[in-house]
C-alpha cells in the first residue's frame, strides 16, 4: 500500500526479491493539466501496472466493496510505504498484520512529512523505522530501524532519495524477521518520552520564511527543508506597497555579508542577501512568481533597486 515514488522502491525490492506480491492498492488516479481532464496514476500504480500486479484504489478505506476485494486477495501480510491512515477492518485483517516503513526514527517526527521537518530542524540524523500498525498514526510497535546521516548541505531532496532506498532494504529486513519469527517478530513499544518533534503535512502557509523570527542558521535549514519541493517562500514588498512572492530554493551561511536589518535585501556584485535575527543569509537560487528558476547573479542583473525592497 503507497502512493508516491518513495514507495515504489520497497514495491520493487518485494518483486525482485521474488515475493509473492498478490496486490497493490494507492490512491485513485489524480486529475491534472488545465481544466483537471486527465487523470494521473500514481507512481506506485504505475509500476504495479508495468509488473502485472493488481490494483486497488479506493476512495474511501472503509467502502464494502473495496474490503471485498481485499480480503479476496487472501494476503498473510501487508506493507504500507507513504499512504494514508487505515481503519483496523483494513489493518488487522491479513494474518501477520500490517507493518508501515516510515522516513523517520520514531517516535521523534511521527506525521506526514517527517523527512521535511527533520532538515528544517537542523537533524544531522535522521533514520527508517519499521513497526506494525495499531489505532493511532505511528505509534505502533517497533520492529527494526536503521539511521541516516544528514550532511549540513543537504537538501530534501538528497535525504528522501537516501530514505527511499534505505527504506527498501530496512523493509527486505523486516520480512526477513517475520518469516523467521513465523509471523512474530520481536517488537517493542515506542517511548513515549522520546517523541519530542512532530512531522505535520506541509501547506502552503508554513513554508514561509519567518525572517523576524529566524537566525541565519534556521532559516538556512528551512530553506533547504523545503528544497525543491514544495520551496520555501517569502514576499518581497518594494517601498511603493508593491509585493511579489519569491521562492527560495538554494541558500548559504556567509562567513561575510553586508549589514542589514530584519528582512532587508542587500546585495554586492555578485551575491544576494535577505537579513535575518543574527545577520544576513546569502541567496543563491530563487524564483520570482511568473518567472524561471534562477541564480542570484541572474536576479540582480535583472534588478538594480535590489535594494529598494525587503522580505516579509
Amino acid at each position: 500500500m503507497g502512493t508516491p515514488e518513495f514507495a515504489v522502491e520497497t514495491l520493487r525490492a518485494l518483486v525482485e526479491n521474488q515475493y509473492h506480491v498478490v496486490g497493490v492498492v494507492t490512491q485513485p488516479d489524480k486529475p491534472v493539466g488545465r481544466h483537471g481532464s486527465v487523470l494521473q496514476p500514481s507512481a506506485v500504480k504505475q509500476y504495479a501496472m508495468q509488473q502485472g500486479l493488481p490494483v486497488l484504489q479506493p476512495e474511501k478505506m472503509k467502502d464494502p466493496q473495496f474490503l471485498e476485494a481485499l480480503r479476496s486477495w487472501q494476503a498473510n501480510l501487508q506493507v504500507v510505504v507513504a499512504f494514508r491512515m487505515l481503519p483496523e477492518v483494513v489493518w488487522a485483517m491479513p494474518q501477520y498484520g500490517t507493518f508501515n516503513v516510515h522516513a523517520a526514527l520514531l517516535p521523534d517526527y511521527r506525521g506526514a512529512a517527517p523527512i521535511n521537518w527533520a532538515v528544517i530542524n537542523g537533524e544531522t540524523k535522521t533514520g527508517v523505522t519499521t513497526f506494525f500498525l495499531d489505532h493511532n498514526i505511528d505509534t505502533g510497535r517497533i520492529i527494526r530501524q536503521k539511521p541516516f546521516d544528514i550532511p549540513d548541505t543537504a537538501d530534501v531532496e538528497y535525504v528522501y532519495d537516501g530514505l527511499m532506498r534505505l527504506g527498501a532494504e530496512v523493509c527486505l529486513e523486516t520480512l526477513a524477521d517475520i518469516v523467521a519469527a513465523d509471523g512474530h517478530p520481536a517488537a517493542m513499544p515506542q517511548d513515549e518520552q522520546k517523541a519530542i518533534h512532530a512531522a505535520p503535512k506541509l501547506f502552503k502557509d508554513n513554508c514561509r520564511i519567518a525572517w523576524g523570527s529566524m537566525t541565519v542558521k534556521q532559516a538556512y535549514d528551512f530553506v533547504r527543508g523545503l528544497s525543491p519541493v514544495p520551496g520555501a517562500w517569502t514576499m518581497l514588498r518594494t517601498a511603493d506597497g508593491e509585493e511579489t512572492m519569491l521562492k527560495i530554493y538554494q541558500a548559504s551561511k556567509p562567513a561575510a555579508a553586508p549589514e542589514g536589518a530584519v528582512g532587508q535585501l542587500r546585495r554586492d556584485k555578485k551575491h544576494l542577501y535577505i537579513g535575518c535575527t543574527d545577520g544576513m543569509l546569502q541567496v543563491d537560487s530563487l524564483q520570482l512568481s511568473g518567472k524561471k528558476r534562477m541564480d542570484a547573479q541572474a536576479f540582480l542583473n535583472g534588478m538594480a533597486d535590489v535594494e529598494k525592497f525587503c522580505a516579509n
